[in-house]
């Protein structure tokens, strides 16, 4: 699956509630005060719905960062294009 990294940015925007201008390289969980135990979970829904995946528990856990929703996401066949 091919889809673009501003869908991605658009599910930390709606799962974390946060602003289109962020610095998404360099956001880390616990980085920012809206990123917490419940927002992640809510980030994981939105990264699910919007790359028709199924994130394993492991995957949740490591989910710590925009670059690691990435890498995340090449491991379950989606390329992500800018």
């Amino acid at each position: 699956m091919s889809a673009s990294v501003s869908t991605l940015k658009k599910a930390f925007q709606d799962g974390l509630a946060i602003p289109a201008d962020t610095d998404f390289e360099n956001l880390t969980y616990r980085g920012i005060p809206q990123w917490d135990s419940i927002a992640h979970l809510q980030l994981v829904m939105e990264i699910e719905n919007n790359f028709d995946v199924m994130l394993p528990t492991e995957d949740v856990i490591d989910l710590s960062s925009f670059q690691k929703a990435r890498e995340i996401l090449a491991k379950h066949g989606v390329t992500l294009e800018a």
